[in-house]
């Protein structure tokens, strides 16, 4: 106790630091000293070694403590040990080569299939040129699962409806190619015939605007923020949910990874396999919900 106390009036005296936050770093050191004494009641502050340490993270993640606040604790512990070292206290510091967990990154949100059929078979999305288009886009997001830019950039010697394969430009110009099935080859078509009834259009562009232009990022992502907010109560809603909506439907349907990865354009497979923790989740959800004893 006498060195957190040496250490909190340095932290007070010589780095100004507030009352509150002075008593968050004792409160860790407390915590670590308790847990040393737990393993080893020959064991102290000082003669803690990187093993007890890297325990006390174990201990910590098994019973639940946040990444994040596992890696503030470790803070405390440098803080501390390089005040005790700079005072030829200890002579090195057992947290040096200690690396925190790290953060969680956060599950991709997606859109429920219900939700995306009651989108593309019951809600109004426009009349006319304006619903087809409308149609058309979120057709293709939810079927391809391509990217915002993919999407605008497509013209139409990129679609090929004998085969059935869309021809997409990823990031890097890296290419690849799509298929697609006999439910956007209609809303495609049905598309492109009302808009080739346009007076005047840019040539080349698959999906232009009434004026005949290439449509713009701003009009695709407000399209598809407003149509989701009509069927889901998903926090995000941008043409990258449902990228995410395309994989997850993908692999709850027993597509293997590596297809799925290929589709969208991933370099590395591990980028991918966040989908298999989206799935995961939602097994979870539904066996919660069904199973009597869950």
């Amino acid at each position: 106790m006498m060195y957190i106390d040496l250490f909190s009036d340095y932290l007070k005296l010589e780095r100004n630091y507030s009352e509150r936050t002075i008593e968050s770093y004792r409160r860790d050191l407390k915590l670590f000293e308790a847990f040393v004494r737990s393993r080893d009641e020959g064991l102290d502050l000082l003669s803690s070694d990187s093993d007890i340490i890297r325990n006390w993270v174990v201990d910590m993640m098994e019973n639940g403590t946040q990444p994040s606040t596992v890696n503030r604790k470790l803070s405390t512990l440098r803080s501390f040990y390089r005040f005790l070292r700079a005072r030829g206290v200890v002579s090195s510091s057992p947290v040096s080569r200690i690396k925190g967990p790290k953060g969680r990154k956060p599950l991709p949100q997606f859109v429920r299939e219900s939700e995306m059929d009651r989108l593309l078979d019951e809600t109004d999305l426009g009349e006319g040129l304006t619903g087809k288009l409308n149609r058309a886009i979120i057709a293709t997001f939810y079927e391809t699962g391509i990217r915002l830019a993919e999407l605008i950039g497509l013209d139409d010697k990129d679609v090929d409806f004998a085969s059935q394969t869309i021809k997409v430009t990823g990031k890097r110009d890296k290419q690849r190619i799509i298929p697609f099935g006999n439910e956007l080859a209609e809303i495609l078509v049905c598309y492109i015939q009302a808009r080739d009834e346009l007076e005047t259009r840019e040539v080349g562009p698959l999906f232009v605007d009434l004026k005949g232009n290439r449509v713009s990022r701003y009009k695709v992502y407000s399209l598809v923020r407003d149509s989701l907010a009509k069927v889901s109560s998903v926090k995000k809603k941008s043409p990258h949910v449902l990228r995410h909506t395309f994989a997850t439907t993908m692999l709850n349907h027993h597509a293997e990874l590596g297809a799925v990865k290929e589709l969208l354009g991933h370099e590395s497979i591990s980028t991918t396999e966040i989908y298999t923790h989206t799935t995961s989740e939602e097994l979870k959800t539904i066996y919660k919900q069904a199973h009597p004893r869950a």
